[in-house]
């Protein structure tokens, strides 16, 4: 075997395996359909739905083959914890879909890269860190809803909520599911609206009474309207995108805005301070603000960051952005861990296990 035939068999074999290094392969890379550009590779910490992930990487890919993205994902509190646990020796180099308020907290810790997008300022200032030294921008937002399953309401002869007061009366014992708010970022914008719309003292009597109702609190924020479309419960607190497909899918739910309004958190996403591939962060932070991805975020999301960009979202509440209540990021970031380990303390017992 001739050196070049060994040569294209090695690349070959290093392309098929994508544990190979590819220096030396040379310009017979380019027979075998490989670049010789060299591809940066970012750890991208998500608490993104599974389901929008190959969407998104897939669209950033077409404009920017040079940077591959790996994906590391989980849920809103888990990721939280993960990336803090990992303060002092960071895997990740961006952070691309995760609350806000978590966001903050990092700020806080001095763990983002200070950055302004390149045109930022297209976007809503809702969803912009307006500070002298920005380190967070949004996306879009995703917004509270109770799953109800009328099909299981009709066989234990329950009443369609229309409050979230609704949920503490006695019919409903036994037939409310909800997120921990540990683990869940949508478990922790519900319990963080409930202390801002009814007050501190009010809204932790108002959990306790809803705590009566309670049959479990799961670890996944879409996992309450997913039990409530197999008719494992006829009520899952959760968020109105995952209801919204379910419901598309042929689920017997109705999605409830409750009156008093809905808990919302801003999407967002920031630099770790700590990469080593600053430039192609900064190039994927600049791609997320675009019209392109902003389109994308509407797919699933009624409100997103770019105005004039969302469109009607199938199966979504009609004039969801007018129920958001006026949400104050910096309180609940300020106060999350008391928040948590109170939440914990009174109501953690009906928490599923941890995996």
């Amino acid at each position: 075997m001739s050196m070049s035939t060994q040569l294209k068999t090695l690349c070959a074999a290093a392309v098929a395996s994508s544990t190979l290094l590819l220096a030396g392969c040379g310009n017979d890379t380019a027979e075998l359909g490989v670049s010789d550009k060299k591809v940066t590779e970012l750890t991208v910490y998500t608490a993104l739905e599974a389901d929008l992930l190959k969407a998104y990487g897939d669209a950033f890919s077409q404009d920017h083959p040079d940077i591959k993205i790996n994906w590391v994902r989980d849920s809103t509190g888990t990721i939280t914890a993960k990336l803090l646990a990992e303060k002092a020796n960071p895997h990740a180099d961006v952070v691309w879909g995760l609350a806000g308020t978590s966001l903050l907290k990092m700020k806080n810790e001095g763990m983002l890269e200070s950055y302004k997008p390149e045109n930022v300022e297209k976007l809503d200032a809702k969803f912009r860190d307006n500070s002298e030294n920005p380190a967070w921008v949004g996306m879009d937002a995703w917004v509270g809803a109770i799953c109800f399953n009328t099909e299981e309401a009709k066989k234990h002869n329950l009443s369609k909520p229309t409050s979230w007061e609704d949920l503490t009366k006695p019919e409903y014992k036994g037939h409310v599911i909800m997120p921990n708010p540990n683990s869940s970022g949508t478990g922790f914008l519900d319990v963080s609206s409930w202390l801002q719309t009814f007050g501190e003292d009010k809204g932790w009597d108002y959990m306790d009474n809803l705590h009566t109702n309670i049959s479990r609190y799961t670890h996944s924020g879409s996992k309450p309207c997913k039990l409530a479309a197999s008719g494992e419960t006829a009520i899952g607190i959760s968020f109105a995108y995952r209801g919204a497909k379910l419901i598309e899918k042929g689920a017997p739910l109705e999605l409830v805005i409750p009156t008093e309004g809905i808990g919302w958190e801003i999407e967002a996403t920031a630099i770790l301070n700590t990469t080593d591939n600053m430039d192609a962060a900064k190039t994927l932070v600049d791609w997320s603000v675009t019209e392109k991805a902003n389109k994308l975020y509407n797919q699933g999301y009624a409100v997103v960051a770019y105005p004039g960009v969302a469109k009607p979202v199938k199966h979504f509440p009609a004039a969801v952005a007018d129920k958001m209540i006026n949400n104050d990021f910096e309180w609940a970031a300020k106060n999350r861990d008391q928040i948590l380990e109170e939440w914990q303390k009174r109501y953690d017992g009906k928490s599923d296990p941890k995996s």
